[in-house]
């Protein structure tokens, strides 16, 4: 009886071990002995008010990344944005050297001179670029110089165009949210046929609306084509400068100095009640966003005296007046006569709209998802006294000052100007990060830059290499046949027990 079975098991068990011996010649030694390296990119987002670095990774063996770039780390300058050090030769450049020397531990020293670098700047070194080009030019230089002093390979400080920081906000969005691909679980690239996401994007400088869209954008300067894995999509996209938070709080200064005069206190219906702020004029009228409405008593460093008084209704008032909805000469516009297609379809709302959201759920607890609530918890923050604020949200300090104005602008960008209704305006996520990424236009800058987006379709990839999908098949086809051979002898085996008793 024992010798019986063993002449069953032995063989069952060689067909097994002969499977996995296939496996292992079918299949390269190296795919099971270690990954695949990683691949690195870093962006360098030179914004209005501070510089953030991302490192991006990609394993090195996909095709063009696609569906792969994933967030490997980040890092936030210290200080302001690098269009603050006007006049201050190399600080610029000094001050991104503890997010380099990050990038130096992050990034495998092997694979640094393989990493490339970007720098782009936005609103803020656009608006220096307008008021002095030649300060512009040195600090752009500055940073480049610096960022050649590391081992990774650098590949430019620009200055991104508006219409460029909209359009890279919605490809990071929909690449993150995998709307354009998705690898599917049997080893290939798939369509999902999802819907694009629109991208809204509020910055200190600027503030940037991107969509698509089926109607005819009657503004070439707004609208956009791209053809990404294999699909065209036709873009909406216009970024307003001078028009994200930083410069419109300065904005509204300037508005009530003109319409007050600087001989007596000016007073602010958007600051809480009994806060007193006393600035130099040239903090308001230094930029070029109000350098247009400077008195004519202007004196740079003469101060000015704000009092606060804490009345909803006349900050919205002050804020729909310089937003700007006096005239139209198209047929539609969302302000300062800009054309503007109907919005459709989901939208991602982040930087200062995330912040700006989120600061309205936590201190008036309601959860803002339709234009009555917006408008609610705007006027509850503004009613607000900067006792109960600080109270509320003691974390926030250095913000609650300007919290009424930034919460009323984003009422009315959001409301009165883009047009979000009751249909649409639940349709708006606000975000931070989408999985492990930050949301911004730096992925979407640096995918485009480095070809990591193919303009056509990507066709069948397998998980593996062909060898490898073979091997499988044939232990596959092999335990198949063992397991029905040992069933089938098992069978005749105990059939011939039977008959023996019997």
């Amino acid at each position: 009886m024992d010798l019986y079975r063993c002449q069953i098991i032995v063989p069952v068990a060689l067909l097994f071990f002969g499977a996995g011996a296939i496996l292992l010649l079918t299949v390269p030694t190296k795919e099971f002995i270690e990954p695949p390296e990683d691949m690195f990119g870093i962006v360098l987002d030179a914004g209005s008010s501070h510089t953030s670095m991302y490192i991006y990774k990609w394993p090195a063996d996909k095709l063009n990344g696609t569906g792969v770039v994933t967030q490997h780390s980040e890092c936030h300058v210290k200080g302001g944005g690098i269009s603050s050090y006007t006049g201050q030769r190399g600080a610029a450049g000094r001050s991104l050297e503890g997010c380099l020397q990050q990038a130096e531990r992050d990034i495998p020293q092997h694979r640094h001179s393989l990493t490339p670098v970007y720098l782009g700047a936005t609103a803020g070194m656009r608006l220096l670029n307008i008021s002095n080009p030649v300060e512009s030019a040195l600090i752009l230089q500055e940073v480049s110089e610096k960022i050649r002093s590391y081992p990774f390979s650098f590949q430019g400080a620009t200055i991104i165009s508006g219409r460029e920081e909209g359009a890279y906000g919605w490809v990071t969005v929909n690449y993150l949210q995998e709307n354009f691909i998705k690898y599917g679980f049997v080893g290939q690239w798939l369509d999902p046929g999802k819907e694009t996401v629109g991208a809204l994007d509020l910055g200190g400088a600027s503030t940037q609306i991107t969509f698509v869209t089926q109607e005819e954008v009657e503004d070439d300067k707004s609208h956009m084509k791209l053809r990404l894995y294999g699909r065209d999509y036709s873009l909406y996209t216009h970024s307003y400068l001078c028009y994200g938070k930083g410069e419109v709080l300065r904005k509204i200064l300037a508005h009530l100095v003109k319409s007050q005069g600087v001989t007596g206190p000016v007073y602010h219906p958007c600051y809480p009640a009994g806060v007193t702020i006393t600035m130099e004029q040239k903090k308001v009228f230094e930029s070029p966003c109000t350098m247009e409405q400077r008195p004519k008593a202007y004196k740079p460093d003469a101060d000015l005296t704000f009092h606060g008084t804490g009345d909803y209704h006349h900050c919205l008032g002050n804020v729909s007046e310089i937003v700007g909805f006096n005239k139209c000469n198209i047929s539609k516009c969302s302000f300062n006569s800009v054309f503007q297609p109907d919005v459709t379809g989901s939208f991602m709302a982040f930087s200062a709209f995330f912040y700006t959201h989120s600061f309205l759920q936590r201190s008036t607890g309601m959860e803002v998802n339709s234009p009555a609530q917006l408008e609610q918890a705007a006027q509850t923050i503004c009613n607000m006294s900067s006792d109960e604020m600080l109270r509320k949200l003691p974390d926030q300090k250095k913000y609650l000052q300007d919290s009424c104005a930034v919460s009323v602008y984003m009422r009315v960008l959001l409301l009165n100007a883009y047009k979000f209704n009751e249909h649409s305006f639940p349709r708006i996520y606000f975000q931070k990060r989408i999985g492990d990424a930050s949301i911004g236009w730096a992925l979407g800058y640096m995918l485009s830059l480095s070809s990591l987006l193919p303009e056509e379709s990507v066709g069948l990839r397998k998980a593996l290499l062909p060898g490898a999908w073979i091997g499988l098949l044939v232990l596959l086809t092999l335990l198949i046949t063992a397991v029905m051979g040992y069933l089938t002898l098992q069978t005749c085996f105990k059939k011939k027990s039977e008959d023996s008793v019997c």
